[in-house]
C-alpha cells in the first residue's frame, strides 16, 4: 500500500511540475560554435587573368537572440574575424583579406515551446566590413599595391535546428546565406583598377546554446 501511495505521489508531482520550455517568449538565446564561411565568389575579369578566387575560413561564431513570441525571434550573428586568401588565375595566391559579417535576422520557429526540436527559418540584413587588405610580396613584385575593399550591405537568409539536451542547454546547426558585393580597388603600376566582386558566401555553423 505504501509503495502504491508513493508511486501515485510521484506521478502527481510529475503531472503538475512545470516542464522545461524550449524558446518561449522573453527568452534570450545565446549560441557559440564553429562557423565556416564558404564564398561563392565571382568577379569581373582582372587584368586579363580571369576572376578572383577566395578560400574558405572557420572561426568562432556567436549568435544572440531574443524571443518576441514563442515562435518569433530577432537574432544577431557575430564572429571573430574571418581571414581569406585571394587568388588570381595563373598568378596563384596574391593577397589576404579579413572581414566581419554581422547579420541581423528575424526568425520563425516551428513547433511549440514544449518541443525538444525547434527548426527555424529567417531573413534579414547583412553588413560586411573588410580590413587588413594586403597584397603579398609576389603580387607587389608585379606592381600591384594599395588593395582596398568597400564595405557591403545586403540581404541574408538562414535555416536551422535547435535540440534541447537538458533544461536550458541546446545543440544547434544552421546554414546562412548572405548577399555580399564589393568593389575591389588597387593600383596596377600607374593605373588605378576597380573590380566589381560578388562574394555571396554560405555560412555553416555547429553550436551549443543556452537560454536565459
Amino acid at each position: 500500500m505504501k509503495t502504491t501511495i508513493c508511486a501515485a505521489a510521484v506521478l502527481a508531482a510529475m503531472t503538475i511540475a512545470p516542464q522545461a520550455l524550449a524558446h518561449q517568449q522573453g527568452d534570450i538565446l545565446v549560441r557559440a560554435g564553429a562557423a565556416t564561411v564558404s564564398p561563392n565568389e565571382s568577379s569581373d575579369d582582372v587584368l586579363g587573368f580571369g576572376e578572383f578566387g577566395i578560400d574558405s575560413d572557420t572561426q568562432l561564431g556567436l549568435t544572440v537572440g531574443y524571443m518576441l513570441t514563442d515562435n518569433i525571434s530577432v537574432e544577431l550573428l557575430a564572429a571573430t574575424p574571418f581571414k581569406h586568401t585571394v587568388s588570381l588565375g595563373p598568378l596563384g595566391d596574391i593577397a589576404e583579406v579579413e572581414h566581419l559579417p554581422p547579420t541581423l535576422m528575424l526568425q520563425y520557429y516551428f513547433m511549440d515551446s514544449n518541443s525538444k526540436f525547434r527548426p527555424y527559418v529567417g531573413a534579414g540584413l547583412n553588413y560586411t566590413t573588410f580590413f587588413n587588405e594586403d597584397f603579398n610580396s609576389q603580387a607587389k613584385g608585379l606592381g600591384l599595391d594599395n588593395l582596398s575593399l568597400d564595405d557591403s550591405w545586403g540581404l541574408a537568409a538562414n535555416v536551422g535546428l535547435d535540440y534541447r539536451v537538458k533544461d536550458n542547454w541546446y545543440l544547434g546547426a544552421s546554414v546562412w546565406y548572405a548577399d555580399i558585393e564589393t568593389d575591389v580597388t588597387f593600383n596596377a603600376g600607374a593605373d588605378k583598377v576597380s573590380i566589381n566582386t560578388e562574394i555571396d558566401p554560405w555560412v555553416f555553423m555547429l553550436s551549443a546554446g543556452y537560454s536565459f
